[in-house]
């Protein structure tokens, strides 16, 4: 049996077929020859009726006339604009890649090893045998929360809600940074400051219009990774580990590790993974090179803190009139300038705060941007350091590279579609 859809209609003659569109016919028959078929469709029944056979114009490069339909293959018709019109398709241009090099492999195999260090590790592991650990209530008084600081040697301590026995947040030197703001918004107020509170901490902040950091902590068996995300994600600069006691069913705090403790542990114990890091500081763009914010040693201690707070920095290089190096004023610096509520030694100058440092302060670390990244891992594994100074051969400030941007680019850089931000489940409760 032969195919209906091949048969001709009885009034069929050769040649009737339509013809192509050349390439040369405008897109405007196109338009006018689908609305005419589509008007000779809307009037194909009266037509065949009456035995007429709907016309097309000639110029169109169609013949000019069109076979009516048999029964079984009415309305609708296919526009010829439908499949004369050319299709477009979508040429997808691949992106040129550069070839890595060794060096460049070598690089990313570093941090992936660094990666897999930092998901098997807990942030247990990052304590040392011995320590010690000072918890401060939150209805201490703020001036004596800094005569414990100083007389302790220590810049930070977590605080303790012991009305509601709950972990309530961490102190720090920012949080004496926003006092000191306070005092100078409202110097008529100046003897309400010796009466604040730490619980008072957030008031302060909401007072002199600062956003409050987000209160953060890790359970002490959960992966170092997951404490640095953290960490850089709400911009703190440490993190306590807080634990539940099983007896009470209450938080206890067990100690608090810092971006210094946890690139130190990186740095003694990978050493496999990080002298493969070859790159320079300049190749991979480590750090902050524009719009550096420095200070003199003739300036007020007033004016460097207003700088940190402005550009939301921790530490400022101080530079002479040819902006060589001399030293950096750090946010810790400020403790002891308000040793016993003395805030008028806030106008004493740069120099004179530097020179209340404690006798065991190590200095100022440095590097330039032809260092490479193995070469600053070996100096955090053989040195306490917060933060590194670029400088150039004749020590011209550079930039600044902090120890999160370290720990950012180890975390974020090159990570592989099976590496992910995955985190083991917590173990389930004994």
């Amino acid at each position: 049996m032969d195919d209906p859809s091949s048969r001709q209609p009885s009034n069929y003659r050769p040649g009737d077929e339509p013809q192509r569109a050349s390439a040369n016919t405008p897109a405007s028959a196109y338009a006018y020859a689908s609305a005419t078929t589509a008007a000779a469709a809307a009037t194909g029944t009266a037509a065949a009726g009456a035995g007429a056979t709907p016309a097309i114009p000639s110029a169109l490069g169609f013949h000019s006339t069109i076979p009516l339909p048999r029964a079984g293959h009415e309305l609708p018709f296919v526009q010829p604009s439908s499949y004369l019109r050319p299709k477009i398709r979508s040429r997808t241009v691949p992106t040129p890649t550069t070839p890595m090099t060794p060096i460049d492999e070598e690089q990313l195999q570093g941090l992936k090893g660094l990666r897999n260090f930092l998901r098997v590790r807990t942030s247990y592991d990052v304590l040392p045998l011995s320590f010690r650990l000072i918890v401060l209530d939150n209805d201490l008084l703020i001036r004596k929360s800094l005569d414990i600081l100083i007389q302790n040697g220590i810049v930070s301590a977590p605080l303790w809600d012991s009305h509601q026995s709950r972990f309530a947040g961490l102190l720090t030197a920012t949080d004496y940074i926003n006092l000191i703001q306070y005092y100078c918004q409202f110097p008529e107020h100046i003897d309400d400051v010796d009466k604040f509170r730490l619980s008072s901490l957030r008031d302060i902040e909401k007072a002199i219009g600062v956003l409050p950091l987000e209160t953060i902590s890790v359970h002490p068996t959960r992966p170092l990774y997951e404490a640095c995300s953290r960490m850089l994600k709400s911009r703190a600069r440490r993190i306590p580990l807080v634990d539940i006691d099983h007896e009470t069913e209450r938080e206890t705090v067990v100690s608090v590790i810092t971006q210094y403790r946890i690139l130190k542990f990186i740095a003694v114990n990978t050493e496999q993974h990080t002298m493969l890091l070859k790159q320079t500081v300049r190749e991979i763009g480590l750090g902050t090179y524009k719009n550096l914010a420095t200070t003199k040693m003739t300036d007020s201690v007033l004016e460097v803190i207003n700088l940190m707070v402005v550009h939301n920095i921790s530490a400022v290089p101080i530079v002479d009139k040819n902006n060589v190096v001399l030293n950096v004023f750090e946010a810790v610096d400020v403790i002891p300038c308000i040793k016993g509520g003395v805030y008028e030694e806030l106008k004493s100058t740069v120099g004179d705060a530097l020179s209340r440092r404690p006798e065991d302060f190590q200095g100022i670390y440095t590097c330039q941007e032809d260092d490479r990244l193995d070469s600053i891992f070996t100096t955090l594994r053989q040195s306490r350091v917060h933060r590194l100074v670029v400088i150039d051969d004749n020590w011209h400030l550079k930039g600044m590279i902090s120890l999160s941007d370290i720990l950012k680019y180890v975390l974020f850089t090159g990570v592989s579609s099976d590496e992910g931000e995955y985190f083991p489940p917590p173990p389930p409760p004994s």
